[in-house]
């Protein structure tokens, strides 16, 4: 039975993979999950100076998930190069690096650091909805989305993942904007934008006010956009958005996803990635599945 599958020529030993922000670089997770079983580790999002973030509160529960707008805040390159790196690479496991900038600059300062490193791909967030400049700007605009992912594609060693926004009108221009600048591999869906309000306070619920939705209500939208994307394009894609269990993910596969990110079922199921993995393989068994590739986009009418 094969669960591989190929990332731009990437090969992970099963298409399970964390999700960017809720794994940080796998350290306090290491404790309860096994990270060589993973098929691969995608970092918190690393920038080219530390940032510090938006100020608290920042996160907030909504039914059927949570608001959160961290803004991206991370020690940034030279420390993540010097601590995290070297930890990441006592496991096996496929390396991820998610990449957050302000500028088309900032994104290129920190492809260029990790030329040299040993990371096998890189995830370029240019979908966060909690920074109030770059980042949105980036996402929601085809021609800056095929222009910057030209930018990073000139000075990468490793192949790209442009991660996309949901917070647009047609997915499936970003998807053939990012393929169209050279990306190797899509990921979607980042974060909805949404709001919270403490009707007892009358004030927002986030210093933020707005902050990116995820959890299980977003998984059908996630769907939607995957099945949409792939029939738009012809790279890789990473699905992601609400998925917390075996079903969800393969809900992801169906629709033409090669890979799977789990992300904010982390937080209240740390071995969330692992359950996946191995029902996935039981989905496979008891179905008669040799080849997990043969899954990928086999949904029908």
């Amino acid at each position: 039975m094969n669960t591989r599958v190929n990332l731009a020529g990437v090969l992970l030993k099963n298409p399970i993979m964390t999700a960017s922000g809720t794994f940080g670089s796998g350290q306090e997770y290491s404790e309860f999950v096994d990270l060589n079983k993973l098929g691969a580790v995608v970092t918190k999002g690393v920038a080219n100076v530390p940032w510090p973030g938006n100020p608290t509160p920042r996160v907030a529960e909504v039914y059927g998930g949570m608001l959160n707008a961290i803004g991206l805040q991370n020690p940034g390159i030279d420390v993540f190069v010097q601590r995290d790196i070297p930890f990441l690479t006592h496991y096996d496991t496929r390396i991820i690096v998610n990449v957050c900038g302000k500028t088309a600059s900032d994104y290129i300062e920190v492809v260029e650091r990790l030329a040299e490193q040993p990371v096998d791909m890189l995830e370029i967030n240019i979908s966060c909805p909690n920074v109030k400049e770059g980042g949105i700007a980036f996402g929601q605009n085809a021609a800056s989305v095929e222009e910057i992912t030209k930018e990073v594609k000139k000075y990468a060693r490793q192949p790209v993942i442009m991660k996309l926004s949901p917070n647009v009108t047609d997915i499936t221009e970003m998807a053939k904007a990012a393929e169209a600048g050279g990306a190797d591999v899509i990921s979607l869906i980042n974060t909805l934008t949404g709001m919270k309000i403490d009707v007892n306070r009358r004030k927002f619920a986030l210093a933020n006010r707005t902050g990116g939705m995820s959890g299980p209500a977003v998984h059908p939208i996630a769907v939607r956009m995957v099945y949409q994307a792939a029939q738009a394009v012809n790279i890789p894609i990473i699905g992601m958005g609400g998925v917390q269990s075996t079903e969800d993910a393969l809900e992801l596969i169906l629709a033409g996803a090669t890979a799977v990110s789990v992300g904010t079922a982390n937080f209240t199921n740390p071995t969330a990635t692992i359950d996946i993995i191995n029902g996935i393989q039981d989905y496979m068994e008891n179905n008669g599945v040799e080849d997990i590739n043969e899954l990928i986009g086999a949904v029908t009418d």
